[in-house]
């Protein structure tokens, strides 16, 4: 039953991460086949952005040291995004030798964190980040920036607004067309989003160019959301069947499930553009590679018992 609320969006754009966010955590090594397929799945059901890898270093994530071969493997629709995540210019010769057109960068607002995943400071992580940026827009990529713990650091504790807004203003004046919010270990809820979005706002990056990731570790990804709706953000990420994590930081347990969401912005009477049959069905398929069932409620609720 579809009853909208006042104030939310008409429309909301999936960014969807389980191709990269989702399986990079997982310890089952995933057959490239099988990967082309799910992205291709992903894009049947409806999705029409889909981060599909990353050009980080094989020894550090194994389950991405085929983003070669996949991107190879994948019929490319050219009416959809296929982001890959660059750590470096290396990772951005990478891309761009693959033909890619949409790419990703992984910042940090926290110095323990930026050290961890990247191992360099936060002012370092940024200086390396500038001429990735600028390269990619020389050659008319469209480039996305995360900021990862904007809610909560595992060694840090509370993260102050003010140190995350700072970090995405300065990520942002790099010329990077959307920043990505992320509370990589899940622990943000509805009043601290807000206080967020409104930092950002009051720094000059609206709601136009922000999207919100959240980690479901407490069960807040949805009430999140919904809160991110309500200040205007229209572009959510999200890993089917909920899979995902991140592997720099223990405590951030798996994605908010895109079936999850997708539920509640059509009950809402938001339109997505996804097949929620069809999605369901492509995470059912890839538990079944993974050995083990979704974690998303809305697979299990909608799966033969």
């Amino acid at each position: 039953m579809r009853v909208p609320l006042d104030g939310l969006p008409d429309r909301v754009t999936i960014y969807e991460v389980g191709p990269r966010d989702g399986l990079q955590n997982e310890d089952t090594i995933v057959p490239v086949a099988d990967k082309a397929e799910f992205v291709a799945r992903l894009a049947a059901a409806g999705l029409r952005t889909i981060e599909t890898t990353s050009f980080v270093h094989p020894k550090w994530i194994p389950q991405l040291a085929d983003a070669e071969e996949l991107l190879a493997a994948l019929d490319r629709d050219p009416a959809l995004r296929y982001p890959v995540l660059v750590p470096n210019e290396r990772g951005l010769d990478r891309a761009l030798a693959d033909g890619c057109r949409e790419i990703a960068i992984f910042g940090s607002a926290t110095e323990s964190f930026a050290r961890r995943n990247l191992n360099r400071s936060v002012d370092e992580s940024l200086a390396m980040f500038a001429p990735v940026v600028e390269r990619a827009l020389a050659e008319g990529l469209w480039v996305r920036a995360y900021v990862s713990m904007a809610c909560g650091d595992p060694w840090e504790g509370d993260v102050p607004v003010e140190q995350v807004v700072s970090v995405a203003a300065r990520i942002m004046d790099m010329g990077c067309h959307q920043l990505s919010l992320g509370d990589t270990i899940g622990v943000g809820t509805p009043g601290q989003v807000t206080a967020l979005i409104e930092g950002c706002a009051a720094a000059g990056i609206g709601t136009d160019r922000l999207a919100v990731h959240f980690h479901d570790t407490y069960g807040q990804a949805l009430s999140n959301t919904l809160a991110a709706l309500r200040a205007g953000v229209t572009t959510v990420d999200a890993s089917a069947g909920g899979i995902g994590g991140c592997p720099y930081a223990e405590s951030a347990t798996g994605n908010l499930a895109t079936e999850d969401l997708v539920w509640m912005l059509h009950g809402l009477g938001i339109d997505t553009g996804v097949d929620l049959d069809e999605l369901v069905a492509t995470s059912r398929w890839m538990a079944g590679r993974l050995g083990r069932p979704s974690p998303s409620r809305v697979v299990q609720a909608l799966s033969p018992s």
